[in-house]
């Protein structure tokens, strides 16, 4: 099956489409675990703005970043960080670009480790007079722990079955993230989790998985709608 939106398009057909607001997911590549792939917050960035794009194909939808600022996963091999200010530039760019052809761009992301690049971008590229936005992917409730927990567990059953190793699914460091940081900051992941998972995916299930990816859904289609309606 071919990859949605941008990457399967040719230049014409994108010439003829409405080309008002263009979708980035942006995720990262860095371990989730024992029992996640390395790609889960592009899976999950990825898999959203497709979600939009089947639903509003007048929404353009561009191949996702697989790369982010995962500084603080770099003691577990496999990731790969950029790091905030190359991530930064490199979205400053990306828009500048994009500005030409839509007039939003509306950035999908994964990965919490990115906030502060996109605040960066946004912030230059607003000021350069172009139309940069963020979505993050993003849910609360009792369970939504910061890392590879039950709640990414669950969104992977539910979007990946197949790269879930859940066997191997085991709790992390289950403390408070606000007691976790000042370590966390310090010596990353790794100084507070030996498996890297803050949180506990046990009990984990692709139902509950469905549940989180449709309300996140919802709530990003509404921003689409609400981009489309500002001339």
């Amino acid at each position: 099956m071919s990859e949605p939106g941008l990457a399967a398009a040719t230049w014409p057909e994108v010439a003829a489409a409405p080309r008002r607001v263009l979708l980035l997911p942006l995720g990262s590549t860095e371990q989730h675990g024992p029992h996640l792939p390395l790609s889960t917050d592009t899976v999950v960035a990825a898999e959203l703005a497709a979600w939009v794009h089947r639903r509003l194909p007048e929404v353009g939808l561009a191949p996702a970043i697989p790369y982010g600022a995962s500084g603080e996963h770099a003691h577990f091999p496999g990731t790969l960080s950029i790091g905030t200010p190359a991530l930064a530039q490199l979205l400053i760019e990306f828009v500048r670009h994009a500005a030409g052809d839509w007039r939003h761009v509306l950035v999908v992301n994964g990965h919490g480790g990115n906030a502060d690049a996109l605040a960066q971008a946004v912030t230059l590229t607003r000021y350069e007079g172009r139309s940069l936005h963020v979505f993050h992917a993003a849910s609360g409730g009792p369970r939504a722990d910061p890392h590879a927990g039950h709640r990414e567990t669950s969104l992977m059953l539910h979007l990946a079955p197949d790269t879930v190793r859940l066997h191997r699914a085991a709790p992390g460091a289950t403390a408070d993230l606000a007691e976790l940081l000042p370590r966390l900051a310090t010596g990353g992941v790794r100084a507070v989790s030996a498996n890297g998972v803050l949180g506990d995916p046990t009990g984990a299930s692709a139902r509950e998985g469905a549940s989180i990816f449709d309300g996140m859904a919802a709530r990003l289609v509404d921003r689409v709608r609400t981009l489309l309606a500002t001339e």
